[in-house]
C-alpha cells in the first residue's frame, strides 16, 4: 500500500495541473470573447429591431427637473430643434419615413430630460396624435402642439403661416456653394421661396390637420 501513494499523489497533482489550464483557457477565452464584442470594428448593429407600442407610447423615463433657467433653455432648443426637423422633412415621405417622425416624436416625448414638460406633453400627442404624412401637415401639426404649450403656460400663441420665416430649414448656405456655383443671392433667393412655399402649404393644411 506504501507504494501507491507517490503514484496517487502524481495523479492527483497532474489533475490539479489540467484542471488548472483549463480554468485559464475558459477564462482567457471569455475575456477576448468579451472584449472583441465592444470592438467598434467587429461589433455588428442589432438587425430587424421593432419597437413595440409600450416602448412608443410608455411614461416619461426622465425624472423631473427643479431648474426654471435649465428647463427654458432647453424647450427653446427643443423647439428649434423639432420645428427644424418638420422644416426640412421631405413633402412626399415614403411610408417608411412618415413611421420613422412618428415614432421619433414619440420617443423624443419619452426622453425629453425635463420629466414633468415630458408628461405634459404626452398629454398633448394623447390628444393630437402625430401628423406625419407631407412636410406642410407635420409643420402645422408641430405649431399647433408648440401653441398648446404656449396656451397652458400663458405664453401668447404663434401665427403658423410664418412658422416657414421664423424657422430657418437650413437649405440655404451662407456663404453659396462653390461646388455648384450658386451665389449667395441665388441660396437666399431659394431659402425665401421654400419659406414661402411651406407658409402657403401651412394655410392649406391648417383647416384639414387641425379640424
Amino acid at each position: 500500500m506504501p507504494g501507491h501513494q507517490p503514484r496517487n499523489r502524481r495523479s492527483i497533482v497532474i489533475a490539479c495541473v489540467l484542471l488548472l489550464f483549463i480554468t485559464f483557457f475558459i477564462v482567457t477565452s471569455y475575456k477576448t470573447n468579451s472584449a472583441s464584442s465592444y470592438d467598434p470594428t467587429t461589433h455588428k448593429p442589432l438587425t430587424g429591431l421593432h419597437l413595440q407600442e409600450s416602448t412608443l407610447k410608455g411614461d416619461s423615463i426622465m425624472p423631473a427637473l427643479g431648474n426654471e433657467t435649465a428647463k427654458a433653455e432647453l424647450g427653446r432648443a427643443a423647439w428649434k430643434l423639432l420645428h427644424t426637423v418638420m422644416a426640412r422633412f421631405p413633402d412626399h415621405p415614403t411610408a417608411d419615413e412618415s413611421a420613422a417622425l412618428e415614432a421619433y416624436i414619440h420617443l423624443f416625448q419619452r426622453l425629453y430630460p425635463c420629466g414633468e414638460c415630458s408628461k405634459h406633453f404626452r398629454k398633448i400627442l394623447d390628444k393630437f396624435p402625430p401628423q406625419t404624412s407631407s412636410r406642410s401637415t407635420a409643420a402645422v401639426w408641430a405649431c399647433h402642439v408648440h401653441n398648446q404649450v404656449n396656451k397652458s403656460l400663458k405664453k401668447p400663441e404663434f401665427d403658423c403661416s410664418k412658422i416657414g420665416d421664423f424657422y430657418d430649414c437650413g437649405c440655404a448656405e451662407e456663404h453659396g456653394d462653390a461646388k455648384s456655383g450658386k451665389t449667395k443671392e441665388a441660396t437666399s433667393s431659394a431659402k425665401v421661396s421654400s419659406d414661402k412655399s411651406l407658409a402657403k402649404s401651412v394655410k392649406d393644411q391648417k383647416e384639414k390637420v387641425l379640424g
